[in-house]
This record gives C-alpha cells, structure tokens and sequence, in this order.
C-alpha cells in the first residue's frame, strides 16, 4: 500500500463537485450514524463491512470517500485501491467539517 495515496478534499470542494455532477459520495460512517445525520446526495458503504465491489458504479463520477472526522475514509480510500480502484480522493474533516463549513445535512436516510 506504500505506492497507494489519499487526496484530501475540502467540504466546499465536494459539495461544488456533488453538484455539478462530478463526484460520487461514499459515506463510510455506520447505519445508526447514518440514521441520525447523512450527506445529501451520499451513498452508504459501511466500513465495518467494507467491500470495494460494494460501491455503486459511479457512471463517470469521481468517488469520494467520508466519514465523521476523515479517518474511516482514508482507510477505505486505502482499500479500494489495494483492490485495484483509483479512488484516492476523501473528504478531508468527515460530517464534522462539512457541517463545519454550513453545509447542508438531511435526517438519516
């Protein structure tokens, strides 16, 4: 995994990126964190189970991984790309730095 990277993303640059179509979010977070607070627009992969195959295909869109600080979404930044994916981007500050930012959440989903 020496070779392997991660590149951080700042929340504005996700939600710009979200809504231009351009990145896929992959929430990594657990169902029951999910159920109290979720990203818009996110998809939930849960890291406890991670499975790289898992992901929806993105279509065209950069994967993005997060979580709740940024330190899940690095390790499954880490493992999709172990698995032979190229998604080496995640959400630099998780749900805490999004909200942080004034973005927008949704009641879980």
């Amino acid at each position: 995994m020496a070779n392997h990277r991660v590149h951080d993303l700042t929340p504005a640059e996700v939600s710009k990126g979200m809504a231009e179509g351009r990145y896929l979010l992959v929430d990594v977070r657990e169902p029951n964190e999910v159920a109290a607070e979720a990203y818009p627009g996110g998809v939930v992969v849960p890291l406890s189970s991670f499975d790289p195959n898992d992901i929806p295909d993105p279509k065209g869109q950069q994967v993005v991984f997060a979580c709740r600080s940024g330190k899940r979404s690095v390790t499954a930044s880490l493992a999709a790309q172990a698995a032979g994916l190229p998604y080496d981007k995640h959400l630099a500050g998780g749900m805490l730095g999004w909200k942080e930012a004034g973005l927008p959440t949704k009641a879980g989903a």
